[in-house]
């Protein structure tokens, strides 16, 4: 019985091995804006995502690069031995979340106020890799 968790175990280590993730918390830019950003690069391979997010004219192109490149990294350290271009690595999934939400007053006219929502969010970034060698 003992053996069978222990090839579990590997196996469960090995499937971990080809993930990554990383995770950006309290981004102070709507969800909606976000989402943009996010639908453009979902599925694609790290090199496409990465050029479609440097040259993107949004704000949250530059947070979602920044949150790529993270991912990449931490896909580093899990595989010293494997190399990032022989991996063929590739956004597995992108999930962007509402956060919390600073809610202010601003005058309206006639002595009545309008509730502004300054919205955030948080962003999960999972990599998958397609290599069968392992």
């Amino acid at each position: 019985m003992g053996n069978r968790k222990r090839k579990s175990a590997e196996l469960s280590k090995e499937s971990k091995r080809k993930f990554s993730f990383a995770k950006l918390n309290n981004c102070p830019t709507s969800p909606r804006k976000m989402r943009l950003v996010a639908d453009q690069v979902r599925g694609e391979s790290i090199e496409k995502a990465l050029s479609i997010l440097k040259f993107s004219p949004k704000e949250a192109s530059k947070r979602l690069e920044k949150l790529l490149l993270s991912a990449v990294s931490n896909w580093q350290s899990k595989n010293e031995n494997s190399d990032v271009e022989n991996a063929n690595l590739f956004i597995r999934e992108v999930k962007v979340d509402s956060g919390s939400m600073l809610k202010r007053l601003r005058p309206a006219p006639q002595g009545r106020a309008h509730r502004i929502r300054k919205r955030s969010n948080h962003v999960t970034l999972i990599l998958g890799s397609n290599n069968n060698e392992d």
